[in-house]
């Protein structure tokens, strides 16, 4: 069964992603907004599939705030990634700039509104970086950064990535930390079912020291590490 699930869920999944995908391409050019839907739409499938195809139960703990913040998640696996249009409403994610070279995704990223991160860029390209994040708090969005850099095996508790607390800082927003704990069934080829949780932790208020706010995020986003 586990093996028909995931074959099941692969061709659903796949199958369904070109079709949006080309829905999506085909979009923006003439409607933001209906771009926008095409894109929470794929979201949606993979989350529907996850849950009725490969059997999984998802858990939401806790709920996002009205006003803009800047959500820090665990990552444990491409769910979250995939799944955060579900989770918040039109967020602006923060992503390494090197997947904006890749053809078709890297423009339509922009085009949604992710943020590149540039680790090694200069004074200059953080300034850009952090203006553009401002625009999208002023238009009402949610921030949301993997601030572990990459995907981290569950139960794992690696510092954060240096570059968050500059953005905290400079930002001056709440912090919402939030844990996952897809990582056990979420895995790269064979998909297990299960309870998948998310668990919103409680808002961090902006301007304390860079070592506090890191270790509450810390102890916060692995909070479901058991």
């Amino acid at each position: 069964m586990l093996l028909i699930r995931n074959l099941a869920f692969y061709l659903v999944f796949y199958a369904g992603s070109v079709v949006v995908t080309g829905a999506c391409l085909l979009a923006l050019p003439f409607s933001r907004d209906w771009f926008r839907r095409f894109v929470h739409m794929w979201s949606g499938m993979h989350r529907w599939a996850v849950i009725h195809v490969l059997g999984c139960e998802l858990v939401i703990e806790g709920e996002p705030l009205e006003e803009p913040a800047l959500y820090a998640i665990k990552h444990e696996s491409f769910f979250e990634a995939i799944d955060t249009t579900q989770l918040l409403r039109v967020p602006a994610v923060f992503a390494k700039q090197e997947l904006f070279s890749i053809w078709g995704w890297g423009h339509a990223g922009r085009a949604y509104g992710l943020v590149p991160v540039a680790r090694d860029a200069g004074a200059k390209a953080l300034m850009a970086m952090i203006r553009e994040a401002r625009a999208m708090v002023k238009d009402g969005r949610p921030l949301v950064i993997f601030p572990e850099g990459t995907r981290i095996p569950h139960g794992e508790r690696p510092p954060l990535q240096a570059g968050f607390a500059g953005l905290y800082k400079m930002l001056g927003l709440q912090v919402v930390p939030v844990a996952i704990d897809a990582g056990p069934l979420y895995q790269r080829r064979l998909k297990r079912r299960g309870r998948i949780t998310y668990r919103f932790g409680e808002p961090i208020p902006p301007g304390l020291p860079r070592a506090e706010v890191e270790e509450r995020v810390l102890d916060a986003i692995n909070a479901l590490n058991t």
